[in-house]
């Protein structure tokens, strides 16, 4: 299958500097895996209630990470991410090699959600 999505990424930003940042992660073929819409309102179910615990659980994993409004969705979820780096050091889930002045990606941590 050839990917005919097109980036909305903005050319030659980098989006591990300090911000607020919206992202989107959809589920794999964007298949309802977190839960169903019931009366207009999202019903999660086990999955759905793991991708929150787990979104809620980045600050502690990420102490320049800061998490403002979220939603879960049957087959997606949204939410703001907020980077506040200023000499913050740690190893994150997986780390690499780094130097004192190397800061973590903030795309780590989207990848520690998509994992």
């Amino acid at each position: 299958m050839v990917n005919t999505r097109r980036s909305i990424r903005l050319r030659g930003y980098d989006y591990s500097t300090n911000g607020a940042y919206f992202v989107t992660i959809c589920a794999h073929n964007r298949i309802c895996l977190f839960g169903d819409v019931v009366n207009a309102e999202i019903t999660l179910n086990d999955y759905g209630k793991i991708i929150g615990q787990v979104w809620c659980d980045l600050p502690n994993h990420y102490p320049e990470v800061e998490l403002d409004a979220s939603v879960i969705m049957p087959n997606h979820i949204h939410g703001i991410v907020v980077l506040h780096h200023d000499d913050v050091v740690g190893a994150g889930l997986k780390p690499a090699p780094t130097t004192a002045d190397d800061r973590r990606r903030w795309s780590e941590v989207v990848r520690v959600l998509k994992v």
